[in-house]
């Protein structure tokens, strides 16, 4: 789409895809065209910073930045909040498609470095989100061809579903992809019969705006025209299809409000922000990297390197006031071991941006949104499966710092 639609050199087609580079939850500055990662206070992660395929090393990051903790203007624009303000420096990159959409930014960044070829980084920029936007019918296609290859079925979605009726439980769907590629899809996935389990379905309903418009009409969608009907839609019923219209439509209609409704999503902002915040909906968010990341923190070399890390921080913590010579080089050596185990720690989730929910020590700008927009979390839905419908999750106590000291610790 580059080159065809925007006239981007012939040679970006040999550019490679490499599906570990990068990480979801980042953040690109569109003035210095750079890759970052931040933390919940807004603190750049030095070692974690790109041009392109290239690291930027921490002295140029910092004389780019001035500092590691970047305003919020900066990073959120002057109206701070949870969606992207077109005044800010920053855009952060959150959603699934945003891994592949990072690697070819970086890609073609790289390309023009090399070969000294002059860019605007935002131009650049918009032109990838442009070209990435315009593969998504092209996708559908694809995957509607050889569903087989691309989907991967989940033996307990059906029993899941299943239980949820049985419960008494009400399901709806609400997607902004249109109805032949979740009918494809939820066919494979589920069965013929698969909308026997959901009382509402909605496609194409256009997320975010469907939880923040106001006036868009719920249409009906006719399957045999495959076209949108005109007719005015006084109530939503089971077995049809719907297009369009709003969540406050969809509470009017159905009597569902507030903390009676356990919505789930995969995007932290358009899936559960507006839902969470203005209606006061419980949500759910799937974290596919979930399950990557868990399984590394139970590898016994991550633990260990963990622990020892902790441990050499504390005791450098203790020994640093003391002046004299050997507690000096003592204290030398294990600030070294401690740069080490620290990128180890970051390396074993991805080489280049680390942990999709930490920097080194902190939770990441991505973890912040998520624990503010998310009930709960998980990397698939049926892992709810094992539990009964009446289930409650109680939320842990966490440590603050001053209760590290505490007995109770």
């Amino acid at each position: 789409m580059l080159v065809k639609r925007f006239r981007y050199p012939d040679d970006i087609l040999e550019l490679e895809y490499e599906p570990n580079f990068a990480v979801r939850g980042l953040h690109y500055d569109v003035e210095k065209g750079l890759l970052v990662k931040l933390d919940s206070f807004l603190q750049l992660q030095l070692g974690s910073v790109y041009r392109g395929r290239t690291k930027v090393d921490a002295d140029e990051v910092l004389k780019l930045y001035h500092n590691r903790l970047l305003p919020i203007a900066y990073v959120e624009g002057p109206n701070s909040s949870y969606r992207h303000n077109t005044n800010s420096k920053m855009v952060q990159l959150a959603d699934l498609f945003s891994v592949p959409e990072m690697c070819l930014l970086c890609n073609v960044i790289e390309y023009f470095e090399r070969n000294r070829i002059d860019y605007n980084p935002e131009i650049v920029f918009h032109d990838t989100r442009t070209a990435m936007g315009s593969c998504h019918p092209i996708m559908h296609a694809t995957v509607m061809k050889n569903t087989q290859k691309y989907i991967e079925r989940n033996a307990k979605l059906v029993q899941y579903f299943q239980k949820l009726q049985d419960a008494g439980k009400n399901l709806f769907l609400v997607t902004n992809s249109p109805f032949s590629f979740v009918n494809c899809g939820m066919s494979y996935l589920v069965g013929a019969n698969w909308r026997d389990f959901f009382d509402v379905v909605i496609v194409q309903a256009r997320k975010p705006k469907f939880f923040t418009d106001e006036s868009r009409p719920i249409r009906l969608f006719d399957e045999k025209t495959k076209s949108h009907l005109w007719d005015r839609v006084f109530k939503l019923e089971k077995g049809k299809i719907y297009y369009e219209g709003s969540v406050r439509q969809l509470q009017e209609l159905k009597g569902w409000r507030g903390h009676s409704v356990l919505y789930f999503g995969d995007h932290p902002y358009s899936d559960l922000a507006d839902v969470t915040l203005k209606h006061s909906w419980r949500t759910g968010a799937i974290i596919s990297e979930l399950a990557h990341e868990i399984e590394t923190l139970n590898r016994v070399d991550f633990k260990t390197s963990a622990n020892w890390l902790q441990m050499l921080t504390q005791l450098i913590e203790d020994t640093q006031d003391d002046d004299s010579e050997a507690a000096q080089v003592c204290l030398r050596q294990w600030m070294d071991e401690r740069d080490q185990l620290r990128n180890k720690t970051k390396n074993v989730f991805n080489e280049q941006f680390g942990s999709v929910f930490r920097t080194y020590h902190n939770p990441t700008y991505f973890s912040r949104r998520l624990f503010r927009f998310a009930d709960i979390y998980t990397s698939d839905i049926t892992n709810l499966h094992k539990f009964s419908t009446s289930h409650t999750f109680y939320p842990r106590r966490g440590v603050m710092p001053h209760e590290y000291a505490s007995h109770f610790i």
